[in-house]
């Protein structure tokens, strides 16, 4: 970043900020610029003498089958070989022994100085620093624990010794882009106890001997310069999202399972407390995470999750109400999963988790769905990560209501409304409408430009997608294409996103929907509605919305209309899933599944018609899984110039 986008970049960072929170970052800047030699000098402090940790796991190793033993223990090899899966199924060279401060990516090493001083945002300094804070999680290393609490093999403890002790000397405290953000210290921590806990804790023999008990204090010295610095840089103001819950979580479960310090019940006070805040501030009361991301609505509940259960574990239990928004959080997500177990991609996403305790790349809906079922329903724990979660952290259930609904259709405080119908059956129709904000807080970091649009999918295949996310620190047009209008099922006016960005986690002005007409039900669909995006333009538009669902036709007509005094250019975009057959025919538009076709009928004036696949300039045309990764996908783009006339696009499916 050159100085004059720094600051650019600046100048929109002050304008989204309160002035109380302008005051708050001067102050924390102050501080620590004064402060620089002494917290150092304190963070590496050798502890005081120590009582013992709390270890939880008693019993042996969850029962796995023959082929999941087999599968963990070749995980664990290739980690001992320096082959680390980062995100969700990408695997990286990362050297053995490891080199903890480098991007696998990039192959560029971070310098081992102060890390406020680090400029994360540097390619040529860091690399792309979301590969080096995703294999210093060290969701890898929990898996090795896992090696040897089901094999006994003492290698495995050999093992995890040598990358603790290799990390412990590469990262020591506060210097390093290993310390440049407190949310990654509280997702290493949520993992050290993991690890911690599978290994034994104090009685361990990875601490046995002398090398033993100079790794254990060195850990532990770690562990406080962690605990310290987060509870010093708690995010806050309008970066308090999915950061701060982190942040609380990671510093709550290591002041629960170390409390050998005099800080440790405070700490863990302060986290109990702010994380039950939390929790009902960042959740809607219908149960949607308030970031409008969905990658986010389950990596905010997994630490939850994990808070929580620790909690139980150390009988500090959280609240009741704690656990609804937790309830409330899984009906959401069951009810927007279609019957193949797919979610839109609504928002972004960057694949991180909080803990990997099953293969990597596993679905983590499925298995926050499964801990649901398991917590709160006490049903016995058949997803293999829940197993293990709940053998690190066993304890009693936590006193929740039991008489929450499975599913629902209507979340109108989180934004989002679902039609179709025969939900959760082989012949399943399910669309899904956001009607919602744009984001979270006054920056709405993780938002897309997405209001109005919709996604379907039928007979449990995507059909009109979310395209996702694909990188965060890729070129900057393409961090811009997927947060934009334009690669939403929606309307862009003037060639314009709907909302205005002012930088990779910054939107400046959001358009805000209203729902105009609610509907009755998902089978019999009549919603319409509007935003105000536009309105900023020096001849105001507003996008106006009707979208009508009929069971008995599965018929689903969307009708878009721009109102303003002069006439604009108008483009509709329908994106469309990879592995769907598309084509322009003489009457619309059809779509080709493995069970179903749709049909698809636009009418209005002057309306021209292109199928888009792939295109780079700008790009148009593409669909992320998973983080860092896009393919090519048809879209189909509808331009006119209007001030008044409607376009209306019907969709008709039938099944084979």
């Amino acid at each position: 970043m050159n100085a004059t986008v720094r600051m650019v970049w600046w100048v929109n960072r002050l304008r989204c900020m309160s002035v109380a929170e302008i005051g708050f970052r001067l102050r924390r800047a102050a501080r620590a610029k004064i402060a620089r030699g002494a917290a150092l000098r304190a963070a590496i402090a050798p502890a005081a003498p120590l009582p013992r940790a709390r270890t939880f796991t008693t019993h042996a190793a969850p029962d796995l089958t023959p082929a999941q033993v087999d599968a963990l223990l070749a995980e664990a090899d290739r980690i001992c070989a320096g082959h680390v899966v980062l995100f969700a199924d990408r695997s990286f060279d990362v050297g053995v022994p490891t080199i903890w401060n480098r991007d696998p990516y990039s192959g560029v090493t971070g310098p081992s100085i102060f890390s406020s001083d680090i400029a994360i945002d540097n390619p040529e300094l860091v690399g792309d620093i979301k590969h080096v804070w995703e294999l210093n999680r060290h969701l890898h290393l929990v898996r090795l624990a896992q090696a040897w609490s089901v094999s006994g093999d003492v290698r495995w403890l050999h093992a995890l010794e040598q990358q603790l002790r290799s990390w412990l000397d590469q990262c020591p405290p506060l210097q390093g882009p290993n310390w440049t953000s407190p949310m990654e210290l509280g997702i290493r921590l949520v993992n050290w106890a993991l690890l911690w806990q599978l290994v034994g804790g104090e009685a361990s023999v990875l601490f046995a001997g002398e090398s033993g008990q100079r790794l254990r204090a060195d850990w532990l010295d770690s562990i406080h310069a962690h605990c310290r610095t987060i509870s010093r840089n708690l995010s806050r103001h309008s970066s308090a999202n999915n950061h701060l819950i982190g942040e609380l979580a990671g510093l709550f479960v290591a002041s629960s399972v170390w409390p050998c310090w005099k800080e440790s019940s405070a700490w863990m006070e302060q986290a109990r407390r702010e994380l039950e805040q939390q929790a009902r501030l960042q959740y809607s009361l219908d149960g949607v995470n308030r970031e409008q991301a969905f990658g986010y609505h389950v990596f905010s509940a997994e630490f939850l999750f994990v808070a929580g259960l620790v909690g139980q574990a150390c009988d500090v239990a959280f609240s009741r109400t704690y656990w609804s928004v937790l309830q409330r959080a899984l009906r959401f997500l069951r009810s927007v999963r279609d019957v193949s177990g797919h979610v839109p991609n609504v928002g972004d996403s960057d694949d991180g988790s909080v803990f990997r305790l099953d293969a990597a790349g596993s679905d983590r809906a499925a298995q926050l769905l499964a801990l649901g079922e398991t917590v709160f329903g006490a049903q016995p724990a058949s997803h293999p990560g829940v197993r293990w979660l709940l053998h690190a952290l066993p304890g009693k259930r936590p006193d929740a209501d039991t008489h929450e609904s499975d599913t629902g259709w209507a979340f109108p405080d989180g934004g989002y409304l679902l039609f179709g119908s025969h939900f959760g059956e082989e012949k399943e129709i399910k669309g899904m409408l956001d009607c919602g904000p744009l984001g979270y807080l006054g920056i709405a970091a993780h938002g897309h430009a997405d209001a109005l649009s919709l996604t379907l999918s039928v007979a449990g295949e995507q059909v009109l997608v979310d395209p996702g996310t694909y990188s965060y620190w890729q070129g900057q047009k393409w961090r811009d294409y997927f947060r934009g209008t334009s690669a939403h099922n929606t309307v862009r006016v003037d060639g314009r996103d709907q909302s205005v960005s002012g930088g990779r986690f910054m939107w400046l002005r959001k358009a805000q929907a209203s729902i105009e007409r609610m509907p009755a039900s998902p089978h019999e669909f009549d919603f319409r509605g509007s935003h105000d995006g536009y309105t900023r333009l020096s001849d105001p538009v507003r996008h106006l919305r009707s979208v009508r669902f009929d069971a008995a036709t599965s018929t689903l007509v969307v009708r878009d209309e721009v109102s303003a005094k002069k006439a604009h250019p108008v483009e509709l975009f329908w994106h469309f899933a990879p592995e769907l057959n598309v084509r322009l025919t003489s009457t619309g538009l059809h779509v080709r599944g493995k069970r179903f076709a749709l049909q698809m009928h636009t009418t209005g004036s002057d309306l021209k018609l292109e199928l888009v696949r792939g295109a780079e300039n700008p790009p148009l045309g593409w669909y992320s899984r998973c983080y860092q990764s896009k393919e090519p996908s048809d879209v189909l783009r509808i331009s006119t110039v209007s001030s008044a006339v409607p376009v209306e696009c019907k969709f008709t499916i039938t099944f084979f």
